[in-house]
């Protein structure tokens, strides 16, 4: 963990540019920051929970609903035709985003979280028995832990969890050490949303792979914020969602090899996810519509084509340089709070997000005193990660987190927010 020292602040003027785009062109595509909270301008830290929206992402849905809206697949007119083929161009936008070898390959879910647990309901219900082993690590979300509970409840699998650092790394020699029992899977986060640790992915999935483990990557924090390449990860399933990467809520993606994919049972059954239907059996449809039951989410999808659009424009690497340089800056910036512990790596490890605490304050009164003082929105609880608070031996924490939007002067606000909750507080 990093604690509060005197460090002097670098300039806060931001060079970042966008594919030749000033940062102060790209937030003026975000209708949302223009808007003012208890009377004054609305700075929002809370990304790694949900992103904002471009006009171009709530354009896109609202010229689906007004002009070509119809269910998708199933009807031979035109406007069904015109709605099928834009959600279909959604599906080829987010394969070549992340380089999956084919659209097929793109699961369309709610979220994250439906797709893991569509993963341990399919393949691991078909792969996995009693006492094989499945490893995970102290630094997962939630939802890339109750599944597995879940999934060793019905089969009587076991969970070993690969410890984390002081300093919010993951015990590689811990992990060399369990991949020695040969476990048939491996999940874990690419980037936690607590620590902002970047994890060795590409190392870690070669090294399951040497052990015959298959392997679960959850994205949800890596795929909006830098670039992802699955064919060069070699991972077997990935899971991400749009809501964000500037996309719409209620849709997310599983990535699978399609090995695997064409294997697996399907997830859950009706329209669309079937060939042939009789009285006693029915037969499943190609991928990716085998995991696809029921009208989807067509809006949304092509709402996340549009999201994909904007970040290629954008440029990821551009992305993740604006990242690290707001990360280093607000580092530093906040420690020259005092009283104030962050938690995690230092800033050339992490993405774009910064979980702290401030002396004997707790996270959720500095959270409503930033909002309302100097309209900061930061999150502040266990961010669905309680097992790696109790790692820390922490109820919670406060979070401020970033993206293309952000710029170093709401970072100056944060810590000014910061400095009036320790006047409220007398410390």
């Amino acid at each position: 963990m990093v604690t509060s020292d005197n460090i002097t602040p670098p300039i806060t003027t931001d060079n970042t540019s966008f594919s030749g785009r000033s940062i102060e062109e790209v937030r003026q595509d975000f209708p949302i920051l223009a808007r003012t909270v208890h009377d004054k301008p609305f700075i929002y830290l809370d990304s790694t929970a949900s992103s904002q929206k471009p006009s171009s992402v709530i354009e896109a849905m609202s010229h689906y609903y007004q002009n070509y809206n119809a269910n998708v697949h199933r009807g031979v007119y035109a406007v069904s035709e015109e709605a099928t083929a834009a959600m279909e161009k959604a599906r080829v936008k987010i394969a070549r985003f992340i380089n999956a070898r084919q659209s097929k390959q793109i699961i369309f879910t709610r979220n994250t979280t439906e797709s893991i647990n569509l993963v341990a309901h399919t393949w691991g219900s078909a792969n996995i028995t009693n006492g094989d082993l499945i490893i995970l690590t102290e630094m997962e979300h939630h939802s890339n832990l109750v599944p597995w509970h879940l999934l060793a409840q019905r089969t009587g699998a076991r969970l070993e969890f690969v410890p984390v650092t002081d300093d919010g790394l993951l015990r590689l020699d811990i992990y060399a050490e369990l991949l020695q029992q040969q476990p048939k899977l491996v999940a874990f986060t690419h980037m936690s949303n607590v620590l902002g640790t970047i994890n060795p992915v590409q190392d870690m999935i070669a090294q399951a792979h040497a052990a015959g483990a298959v392997t679960l990557v959850d994205a949800a924090q890596s795929v909006p914020h830098l670039p992802v390449d699955v064919q060069a990860l070699d991972v077997d399933f990935l899971c991400f969602s749009a809501h964000k990467m500037l996309g719409p809520t209620g849709i997310g993606v599983l990535y699978g090899k399609k090995a695997l994919l064409e294997a697996m049972p399907p997830f859950m059954g009706g329209g669309d996810m079937i060939r042939t239907v009789k009285l006693r059996e029915f037969t499943t449809n190609d991928l990716p519509w085998k995991f696809e039951a029921g009208t989807p989410a067509i809006a949304e999808a092509i709402g996340f084509g549009a999201a994909i659009d904007y970040l290629n424009a954008l440029g990821m690497e551009a992305v993740q340089q604006h990242e690290r340089e707001i990360t280093a800056y607000a580092m530093e910036k906040l420690q020259e709070v005092a009283g104030l512990t962050i938690y995690g790596p230092d800033a050339s490890q992490r993405g774009g997000v910064i979980s702290f605490t401030l002396a004997d304050i707790h996270p959720h009164d500095l959270a409503s005193i930033l909002d309302q003082e100097v309209g900061v929105a930061i999150r502040a609880g266990h961010h669905c990660a309680q097992p790696l608070m109790e790692r820390y031996d922490l109820a919670a924490t406060a979070r401020a987190s970033f993206y293309v939007y952000t710029v170093k002067e709401e970072v100056d606000i944060l810590v000014q927010g910061l400095q009036k909750a320790q006047e409220i507080f007398h410390f």
